[in-house]
């Protein structure tokens, strides 16, 4: 989706500034928000691709103004919520006040490792690759209203096919509960005039991972 999470490219917001000595985290609560998050994940409540677009459809003024786990915490409140395993003034009451709702899996002490681990989002191909290594495509000028892994400064972009990944679950669809939808990855490599202009570096090159449904022939 179009989106201020959709950073790349964009001017204006300062340089980035590494802390220095960073520590993992920094406050208890931000321990607990990863626990929790990852927790419901492996227990099927979503996937991570809906638990990526529930942090893009955050209103950009509060994307902005909370940090990396303050979106990751509201992120889970909304998702909770949404999919009726808590209600709003259980959130508030800050206990249950009814019956919990099931969750698709168990999850006790020996699934931490699989919360803390990605399977495999490798699928079998419903029909062969598209196109070939070497091969020049443009990307599809597209803008969802949902999620998407395809970049706004890559798109309606020439580059060439660098590397085919195999076929995976679609992201576009698994986010909004559609299916795993299989498609071909690619790695696509850009010229960095053709993403930034006349202006950029001349020996600039960009790849991204893109899947089939964002391309077409150049």
């Amino acid at each position: 989706m179009d989106g201020i999470h959709d950073m790349g490219g964009m001017h204006g917001f300062g340089k980035i500034e590494p802390e220095a000595n960073e520590p993992v985290f920094h406050a208890a609560w931000e321990a607990r928000c990863l626990a929790l998050n990852r927790a419901m994940g492996a227990a099927g409540a979503w996937t991570i691709d809906e638990a990526r677009f529930g942090i893009e459809e955050l209103p950009p003024e509060v994307y902005l103004s909370h940090s990396y786990y303050g979106k990751w915490a509201l992120r889970l409140e909304h998702m909770v919520v949404e999919r009726g395993f808590a209600g709003a003034d259980e959130i508030a009451a800050g206990h249950a006040l009814r019956p919990g709702k099931a969750l698709r899996r168990r999850f006790d002490l020996a699934a931490v490792p699989r919360s803390l681990t990605r399977g495999s989002f490798g699928r079998p191909a419903p029909a062969p690759a598209r196109f070939e290594v070497g091969e020049r495509v443009r990307t599809r000028n597209i803008h969802p209203s949902t999620h998407t892994r395809l970049p706004r400064y890559a798109r309606g972009r020439v580059g060439v096919i660098e590397a085919l990944r195999g076929c995976h679950v679609f992201p576009d669809t698994s986010a909004i509960g559609a299916g795993e939808n299989p498609q071909w990855l690619y790695t696509v490599q850009f010229e960095g005039r053709e993403l930034w202009g006349e202006n950029a570096d001349p020996t600039l090159k960009v790849s991204i991972e893109a899947f089939e449904p964002y391309l077409e022939g150049a």
